[in-house]
């Protein structure tokens, strides 16, 4: 009887679906065309991220430290918030076309590195309305530092233009000032999207 029991509950339920016409499954396959995914291709994206941690308008403010972050070859523990220009070019007086907004934590007891995690808000161009986030280690020492732009690669997804969105970034500093802080790092994205 214990082996009937289970078919007769399942074969209830599979009658009670039917006659309701309900479905409790919380996924289902639905096909591209439907979203307006068709041909999926490959943009490379350059612009420049201009990091300002001092003077009187930073774009990049620490909200947090730990005891430790004062003892430690690089600030471990450090936490920031960002609001930074995207510009076309290293200089602050080049065309802004968006803004870098989200984190980056200094994570490594050793070389200084971060954990960033943050949405390129375009808003201007072909691109104006769409973001692109990226998550990734950021070894800032590193000649070239590649973070990928999905759930496998630095960048993680996208709005708009980018919905998605998967690929990778590279970063390059142009310039860093030892007494301010401040930075400015050049970016190449490669991203396929619809």
């Amino acid at each position: 009887m214990s082996n009937t029991l289970p078919s007769t509950i399942f074969a209830a339920l599979k009658f009670s679906l039917l006659l309701t016409g309900e479905s409790h499954d919380f996924t289902k396959r639905i096909p591209r065309k439907s979203l307006g995914l068709e041909k999926e291709k490959l943009s490379h994206i350059h612009f420049y991220l201009h990091d300002i941690v001092s003077g009187r308008n930073p774009t990049s403010v620490l909200v947090a430290s730990a005891p430790k972050t004062n003892t430690s070859a690089a600030p471990f523990g450090e936490i920031l918030v960002m609001d930074d220009a995207l510009n076309v070019g290293p200089e602050p007086s080049s065309e802004q076309v968006g803004r870098a907004q989200g984190i980056y934590a200094i994570d490594s007891l050793g070389e200084p590195a971060l954990l960033m995690a943050f949405s390129c808000v375009f808003t201007e161009g072909k691109y104006n309305g769409s973001t692109i986030s990226i998550l990734g280690r950021n070894a800032v020492f590193s000649d070239v530092r590649e973070m990928p732009v999905d759930d496998t690669s630095p960048v993680v997804g996208g709005s708009g233009v980018f919905r998605f969105a998967r690929g990778y970034a590279e970063a390059r500093t142009h310039a860093f000032d030892l007494n301010s802080g401040n930075a400015v790092v050049e970016y190449d994205v490669y991203v396929f999207h619809y």
